[in-house]
């Protein structure tokens, strides 16, 4: 009645043969993971490490979203971005960490063919909304503090909506692009990725045909999203950190500038690592320095954005706690 859903996947219906004797499509993958010579306690203590993350992504994120729900206060666009970009943190970290603790218990690290695409596309698609949500917040800082007057006017309901819409469609296209190109590749060197998660790089070095296009593919929209949003966002918070130059009181300038610096940090480390993995020479790449770059937009970004962008806000801690102790919803 409803069909098939992996159809709503563009690439599902997608087979790689492989150019040998045999033409044998590949039907899984090998994932290495992070190390093949970690000692069983280390493997115990690294899943543990990654649980307690893990969990602390969904509960943090998810403690953000309840708030913003229940305190009118909070319903404003600043909120409205923060809540669509722990969706996105959720999703980010729930595509790619569960897998990545089961492999590092188990023997059997192996990924279907259909498995390590969905991880991909979804992995770009969550990615990339991110790159364009995290410049359209930074948009929203620079009205609310340097045109305080016209802020209601410029981001109204229908550009929130707008910015996140398009974050959202062009993602998904983005997603869908590289996804259809990578998973047509000829993959007849060996199925075994060198990495935790199926991600371009890697899968490029297993492909016996020349990935040019792929890489120029990646370098073209990779520039776009990642390289300019950066632009985009460190020049409105230039445009703050000028603006609040000229504040007379210091406690309230004090105030503006601690939150921006660590929003910044957060802002440095999430497209830094980006740009890193997609817009160098992928002849001048290392597995190894992959994977620790990789870690850092995956797993510890999402984990550390509820705390960075909310929880040092005085009306979302007063929330939180009166929330968790049945004090009533705030108003």
């Amino acid at each position: 009645m409803y069909g098939n859903p992996l159809n709503c996947i563009p690439f599902a219906n997608l087979k790689i043969s492989m150019e040998n004797e045999n033409q044998t499509s590949i039907k899984w993958f090998l994932l290495q993971g992070l190390s093949s010579s970690t000692t069983p306690h280390l493997q115990a203590f690294c899943f543990l490490l990654f649980l307690v993350m893990y969990v602390t992504t969904l509960l943090g994120n998810l403690l953000l979203i309840m708030v913003v729900r229940i305190n009118v206060q909070l319903q404003t666009p600043m909120y409205f971005f923060l809540t669509h970009l722990s969706v996105i943190d959720i999703s980010f970290s729930s595509t790619i960490v569960p897998k990545l603790m089961a492999n590092t218990l188990s023997l059997d690290k192996r990924i279907s063919f259909l498995g390590c695409a969905t991880q991909m596309y979804f992995h770009l698609t969550l990615g990339g909304t991110e790159c364009l949500l995290l410049a359209a917040m930074a948009l929203d800082r620079y009205a609310a503090i340097c045109r305080p007057l016209q802020y209601n006017t410029i981001m109204d309901r229908r550009l929130c909506l707008g910015l996140v819409t398009g974050s959202w469609t062009l993602s998904f296209l983005n997603a869908i692009i590289h996804a259809a190109l990578t998973f047509q590749l000829p993959f007849c060197k060996s199925n075994q990725v060198n990495h935790y998660f199926c991600e371009m790089p890697p899968l490029f070095r297993l492909s016996c045909k020349d990935t040019l296009l792929n890489e120029i593919v990646v370098y073209i929209t990779g520039g776009l999203f990642a390289f300019c949003s950066f632009v985009l966002t460190l020049l409105s918070y230039v445009c703050i950190i000028y603006n609040l130059l000229n504040v007379k009181c210091s406690s309230g300038r004090y105030k503006a500038f601690s939150t921006c610096s660590s929003h910044l940090t957060v802002v440095s480390i999430y497209y830094g690592t980006i740009i890193f993995m997609y817009l160098r020479p992928y002849s001048s790449s290392s597995p190894n320095q992959d994977k620790t770059v990789s870690m850092l937009y995956t797993v510890v970004t999402p984990m550390s954005n509820p705390i960075i962008y909310s929880i040092r806000n005085k009306q979302v801690k007063s929330t939180l706690i009166k929330a968790l102790t049945f004090q009533g919803p705030a108003i």
